[in-house]
């Protein structure tokens, strides 16, 4: 598990988010969504340990606070919205920079399944700041699994924790990623992941935790959380959850154009 209890943050004199209380699950996709500038990435950098709080963290366990990086290095990796990088590194190079934080480092066929999986085959040679966006994205997420190549072991589960993963993506490469996400989980390890896109969220996310007005508006099934009432609380507009009759999947829309 992966749990924050009574979490609270401030950045200087402003509070960001006030007595949260927040779980994954390993086996599952949790998704943290909300509006710009509602503490999104403050709480996944807290989960990680990058920023301190007032609470209680804990990682299978262990406490997120008092660990040793090297420690939870090997339980979980963590992908930023954004890793510019200074120096003309070699995408084979930055892939292995996670693999050399993890617990596959003596596998040398790991930074090229990484590869393989998120698309960019036959990569490894090109140099990083000759991609795209999108195809650096897809390096640093090849970099992130490398990490924590085996969803789980014998010692427990292993975390991708995500911050915005299809941010600069097209819709395939979204659906990629997400899928990527889905088999992790399935596989046994545990997936949080910060989304912007509603929709992609009520498609793949098992729980859905809803920040809004400095804390935690809703956490529970995407049913439970992406209602209409709730949605349109957190986005200060009006909006309407649909749910096309194929594939039953909920799908959030704005009903007018003006903020509410």
């Amino acid at each position: 598990m992966l749990t924050a209890t009574n979490l609270t943050i401030h950045i200087g004199q402003r509070a960001i988010l006030t007595a949260v209380d927040f779980q994954a699950r390993a086996g599952a996709i949790t998704a943290i969504v909300g509006p710009n500038g509602c503490g999104k990435t403050t709480l996944m950098r807290a989960l990680t340990g990058e920023v301190a709080g007032v609470g209680d963290l804990s990682l299978n366990g262990v406490s997120v606070n008092g660990a040793r990086p090297a420690r939870l290095a090997a339980m979980r990796a963590v992908l930023p919205q954004a890793t510019p990088l200074a120096f003309p590194f070699l995408v084979g190079e930055v892939v292995r920079l996670g693999l050399s934080s993890g617990l596959s480092a003596g596998d040398p066929q790991v930074a090229s399944q990484a590869l393989a999986a998120v698309g960019l085959n036959g990569f490894a040679n090109r140099f990083y700041q000759e991609l795209s966006g999108g195809e650096q994205q897809r390096v640093q997420l090849a970099r992130v699994l490398a990490q924590v190549w085996m969803p789980a072991g014998p010692d427990g589960p292993r975390w991708l924790l995500l911050d915005e993963p299809v941010a600069s993506l097209d819709i395939g490469h979204q659906l990629m990623v997400m899928n990527i996400a889905r088999a992790y989980a399935d596989a046994g390890g545990g997936v949080v992941a910060v989304m912007h896109d509603l929709n992609l969220t009520a498609m793949f996310a098992d729980t859905v935790t809803l920040l809004g007005e400095g804390g935690v508006l809703g956490s529970g099934r995407p049913s439970d959380v992406l209602t209409d009432a709730l949605l349109s609380r957190a986005y200060h507009c009006a909006l309407a959850v649909n749910t096309p009759p194929a594939d039953r999947n909920l799908c959030p829309r704005p009903t007018r154009a003006t903020a509410a």
